[in-house]
């Protein structure tokens, strides 16, 4: 295996006596020393470890492969803290048999009105707004209405009894509520083609055809689980004919990530150019989607000159590789490139979702060691601080983690299905059951489209970065308290004094919209804040003309008072259309006049376009 200094080396189509491109005070060979060197000596991979170690290790290893990565220890630990707290509250107990009793009687009251009148709408209890399946009017109908409540509130009573019962850690109640919610909703009766109207009404009218063509779909599906092979229908969508179709060179290359730098389309463009930063659990290409929804297209035909990371896929040969790696030979490689290139004219640097967390790692940095490269930073669905997370902290404490660093140490890396499986677990109704009611027992298919297709094609996590990224960030919280460490010293959100433009969606399950805004408590510059419609995925990918979109969008300056996202969202109105719009028009008014495009690529100076866009590693499997 190369050492992960080989991630340092010079520019390979750098030709033999060229002058090398110009590195920074931060990534001279004695700063990235010092930074290694300054890194606690971590758990995570040690050089070597005893036979015990290991047979501990690859116990939990195999345990974690028939739990999809879950600690079976957390989840019984969060369990016999909340039954045990239960049954020392004889008051919680009689509070739940009271509540019990007057859930029977609303039921008993409810039979009683649909044996009356059985066609008749009727509901003792109301689905929460997101919970989609019982919209249809046949549920409304004997016997299925009494089913579905019944359902619901039962699972309403359990909600009652996981949470509110006093002495239960915050992180315990949540997990517990979490988990029961997941093992009712295998019990509901959408879920079951005899208990489900809108199933039997397509089976009596196509004559069993549905099931039939269910049961094909299925065995299709799990073929396809087995072989290692995509969703039926992504194949219609292949990187480079009709997704990731922008012109453009790869203009450098490293063994972690490839520099694409996008031909202009314009006489004219700004002369600061646009770095993009995307995350890297995915492919880049969610923001250069089709021709019609491509983020890098828009920017483009805008005067821009945009650059964008297309990360490598790791294996286990990189292992090793950590949050450093990404900050040095990721960010700082792609900013000299982009900084050579463009004469060094200053940059706005994107970053999306871990990309932006990344990001605002290395302008920290930067602006904690003088380096005024930076001319905005723009942040989409990014989270600085974790504390408030969503659902994905239910996967986070000292058990989850141990667990899932055994089952990386391992194979390397957290495995693709491993990411996935937690990502639906969190939307079941909508990733998981729905699939099975659509595919199995309607026996229909959802037509792909270009964001399923991107959703598909995932990326694995190397081991060292994956540990260091859940326990420093989300577990610890070190980057917004000041202890995350870049080289030997920490650095601070708060230094950063470039402009922000800052993006969070209404309905994002990964970076909630509110964690997303706490980047207001931690900064001491001018905020642009916007929030859009949509999810994580749906609502950055907004291009204009998408029908039903709308964004909010406040300016607040850094000497202004801070205003809870609560207050934020009453007091700022909606406004139709897309937000790329907005962005555009921000990064315009902080750049200079037009003028003509640089050249892809300086081969004079180390950065010899060594390929078309979209590059290599992005087809790496």
């Amino acid at each position: 295996m190369a050492k992960v200094t080989s991630l340092r080396e010079e520019n390979p189509s750098q030709e033999k006596g060229a002058t090398p491109p110009p590195r920074t005070a931060f990534q001279t060979p004695n700063a990235s020393q010092a930074y290694k060197a300054s890194k606690d000596p971590s758990p995570l991979s040690p050089p070597h470890i005893t036979m015990e170690q290991a047979l501990d290790k690859g116990l939990k290893a195999a345990l974690a492969k028939f739990t999809a990565g879950l600690s079976p220890i957390a989840l019984t630990s969060a369990y016999s803290d909340w039954a045990m707290h239960l049954a020392s509250a004889p008051g919680k107990r009689l509070e739940l048999l009271e509540k019990a009793g007057k859930k029977t009687w609303r039921l008993a009251n409810h039979a009683t009105h649909c044996v009356g009148t059985p066609n008749t709408p009727d509901t003792c209890i109301t689905p929460l707004p997101q919970d989609r399946r019982f919209k249809d009017e046949s549920w409304q109908k004997w016997p299925y209405n009494l089913m579905y409540q019944s359902f619901l509130l039962n699972q309403q009573w359990w909600h009652n009894a996981t949470t509110d019962v006093d002495g239960v850690t915050q992180q315990h109640e949540n997990v517990v509520e979490f988990a029961t919610r997941q093992m009712l909703d295998v019990f509901s009766p959408s879920n079951y083609a005899l208990t489900n109207p809108e199933v039997l009404t397509q089976t009596a009218q196509q004559g069993g055809m549905n099931l039939f063509r269910g049961w094909q779909n299925f065995i299709e599906d799990l073929s396809r689980t087995n072989t290692g092979k995509r969703p039926v229908g992504t194949e219609d969508f292949e990187v480079g004919r009709n997704m990731a179709t922008t012109p453009g060179k790869v203009v450098y290359r490293n063994d972690l990530m490839e520099l694409i730098q996008y031909a202009p389309t314009t006489d004219k463009v700004h002369p600061e150019p646009i770095l993009i930063v995307p995350a890297w659990i995915m492919k880049y290409y969610i923001l250069d989607l089709s021709e019609q929804n491509s983020l890098v297209r828009y920017l483009t035909a805008q005067g821009f000159t945009v650059f964008m990371i297309s990360w490598k896929n790791p294996d286990a040969d990189d292992r090793n590789l950590g949050m450093d790696d990404y900050v040095s030979s990721g960010v700082m490689d792609a900013l000299d490139a982009v900084d050579t290139i463009c004469g060094g004219h200053k940059i706005h640097a994107v970053g999306y979702c871990l990309g932006g967390t990344l990001m605002s790692i290395a302008a920290a940095a930067m602006a904690r060691d003088g380096d005024a490269r930076l001319k905005s930073l723009t942040l989409l669905a990014t989270q600085i601080d974790f504390t408030e997370a969503g659902e994905l902290m239910l996967f986070i404490d000292e058990s989850q983690l141990t667990f899932l660093e055994d089952l990386m140490w391992e194979q390397g890396y957290l495995d693709t299905t491993q990411m996935a499986g937690a990502f639906e677990l969190l939307r079941s109704n909508d990733l998981i059951w729905s699939r099975i009611v659509h595919d199995y027992l309607m026996g229909e298919r959802t037509p792909m489209n270009d964001l399923m297709a991107w959703n598909a094609d995932a990326t694995r996590m190397p081991y060292r970065m994956h540990s260091e990224y859940l326990r420093q960030l989300f577990l610890k919280n070190d980057l917004a308290e000041g202890r995350y460490h870049v080289g030997s010293n920490p650095i601070a959100i708060s230094d950063i004094r470039v402009p922000v433009f800052l993006v969070g969606t209404e309905r994002d399950h990964v970076a909630p919209w509110e964690s997303v805004y706490k980047f207001n408590l931690l900064s001491d510059t001018d905020v642009t804040f916007v929030l859009t419609s949509g999810g994580h995925n749906a609502g950055i990918v907004s291009e204009p003309g998408h029908p039903r979109r709308h964004y909010r969008v406040r300016e607040k300056a850094k000497d202004d008072p801070y205003i809870d996202p609560d207050r934020w969202m009453h007091e700022t109105s909606p406004v139709d259309g897309s937000w790329w719009s907005i962005l555009s028009t921000w990064v315009a008014e902080k750049s200079h006049e037009k003028t003509a495009p640089p050249a892809l690529g300086s081969k004079e100076n180390g950065y010899a376009p060594l390929c078309d866009a979209p590059g290599t590693y992005v087809f790496q499997e």
